[in-house]
């Protein structure tokens, strides 16, 4: 078992600090993690960041890069000369890239060309212009193929070389489990996965000059809601679909059509005079007008995107999705200024997502997340509907046809559980966070065998398809004046074997 490693965690961001230095503090304390060191723009953060768990407070040293254009393919030689000195006076052993993703592949090829091990945030790569630019759509792909390439160059320099993608829907207790329901129905039957309907809600209520004036998640550089959370989506969708393929019936091509709204869109939804009406103040602070938005706001990315999409086998189709992603949903935002520092999950914002899975005539899979914001004080139950931490699973299979198969079981918060005790693992997004963080630390410590490890990075060419189909068929749409455009088919193979990591075991820590 090898010693704690030190890691380098490149952009500490607010979903850093939220997410990120919570998990390695508790992995520092557990022997996993030694020295943490960040990495941002001068700008961007102070030279040194409070983390820690409760009662032991420490502090992360941040190490100033340079902004580079987001056309660069590699580090600039002095990104890389600052890097290549905390690498060296820290002695790091991991990376994790937490950046903006227009700027992911540059640090991840680095990453991988020193030999280092990386934990690469979701999306994996984004394009500047991607949802009105068909080729920097198309490029999304062609990252995907680059990152795979250098991937598999450091993993012939050095086997243990490890690339473990965070989208935490794949350690999380409830998604394994309807993995878990598809693959033994179809080990039963021979049927595939032959429906999903997917929707996810942001609760983002971005205010019209918020459009402009707030960078946080903006839709400034030609992307949105595809970019900004729906690669959970393009990740978890096709990681089902996996569990239900059977020899002959394997998915090898993907047909997406997508509608979506921009910000001209939301502001005839919800107009500028609109808002001047809820929100008392807000005239007085909004120095455009409706046509100043329209203008300033042309060619900004997707504020909602809802695809179409078939995913075929030797020309037929084996499984049909609708996957929503919208920003624009219920939200419990009232303040007319943001909230400092909270512009993560402050400002009312509120995450809702319901998935319903058929697989033939043999089961139904409803999973239902469906929660708000509330006080302890409210004496609102936070696993029920409409709690902080609800969840449901619904499981309804053809008990006529199989009489020793359950009719219906409601499986909640308790139910999904993954453990207990210590080493329980809690059905949220929290606890799964801390899982892909745990699990990379534990592999690269000797804990963990490179087969338990869930989210390898060569399992994740065909998310990576699935969003640069959705920003090409935005994309030529918009380049062809909003007029439909055809729908847009890629090659959906898996770009490797799983080698063996299944249904592997879940993390230890919360």
């Amino acid at each position: 078992m090898s010693g704690a490693v030190n890691v380098l965690v490149v952009g500490v961001g607010p979903h850093t600090r939220l997410n990120h230095l919570p998990t390695l503090a508790i992995a520092q304390d557990a022997g996993l993690a030694g020295t943490v060191t960040g990495a941002d723009l001068p700008g961007a953060i102070a030279a040194g960041v409070e983390y820690g768990t409760p009662g032991r407070p420490r502090r992360m040293s941040v190490v100033h890069v340079q902004p580079f254009p987001v056309s660069r393919r590699s580090l600039p030689v002095g990104v890389r000369r600052v890097l290549e000195g905390v690498v060296e006076r820290e002695r790091i052993g991991a990376v994790v890239v937490a950046t903006e993703p227009s700027v992911h592949l540059p640090y991840a090829l680095w990453a991988m060309e020193r030999g280092l091990p990386v934990l690469l945030d979701k999306p994996l790569t984004v394009r500047p212009g991607a949802s009105t630019d068909p080729e920097a759509a198309q490029a999304i792909a062609d990252d995907f193929d680059t990152l795979l390439d250098a991937y598999r160059a450091a993993r012939r320099r050095d086997p243990r070389m490890v690339v473990s993608v965070l989208s935490q829907r794949r350690w999380h207790p409830a998604f394994r489990r309807v993995r878990e329901l598809i693959a033994e129905v179809a080990e039963a039957t021979n049927c595939p996965v032959t429906s999903v309907q997917s929707s996810h809600g942001d609760g983002q209520w971005r205010l019209p000059d918020e459009f402009v004036d707030l960078g946080y998640h903006g839709f400034d550089r030609g992307y949105g809601k595809a970019a900004h959370s729906g690669y959970h989506h393009f990740d978890t969708v096709p990681w089902w679909l996996a569990a239900g393929e059977r020899p002959g019936k394997e998915i090898d091509e993907v047909e997406v059509h997508a509608t979506f709204t921009r910000p001209s869109d939301f502001l005839a939804q919800l107009t500028v005079a609109d808002h001047a009406r809820l929100l008392p103040g807000f005239a007085d602070r909004n120095s455009y007008t409706w046509q100043d938005l329209d203008r300033l706001t042309a060619g900004f990315g997707e504020v909602d995107v809802f695809l179409n999409v078939a995913y075929r086998s030797r020309g037929r189709v084996m499984a049909l999705g609708s996957h929503n992603l919208a920003h624009t949903t219920f939200s419990q935002r009232s303040a007319l200024h943001p909230v400092p520092g909270s512009l993560y999950k402050g400002n009312g914002r509120i995450g809702q997502e319901n998935h319903i899975i058929q697989q033939g005539p043999f089961q139904a899979l409803h999973l239902h997340v469906l929660q708000t914001l509330h006080g302890d004080e409210d004496g609102v139950d936070r696993r029920a509907a409409g709690g902080a931490d609800h969840i449901e699973l619904h499981v309804f299979r053809n008990d006529r046809l199989r009489p020793d198969w359950q009719r219906h079981r409601a499986l909640g918060f308790a139910d999904l559980v993954h453990g207990s005790g210590d080493n329980a693992v809690l059905p949220t997004q929290r606890s799964a966070r801390s899982c892909a963080i745990t699990e990379f630390l534990s592999y690269l410590t000797g804990r963990i065998p490179r087969t338990e490890m869930a989210s390898d990075l060569a399992d994740h060419r065909r998310p990576a398809r699935l969003m640069a189909g959705a920003y090409v068929s935005m994309s030529r749409r918009w380049s062809d004046a909003g007029r439909p455009a055809a729908p847009v088919v890629l090659d959906f193979r898996p770009a490797a074997a799983p080698a063996g990591r299944a249904l592997a075991a879940l993390g230890a820590m919360r």
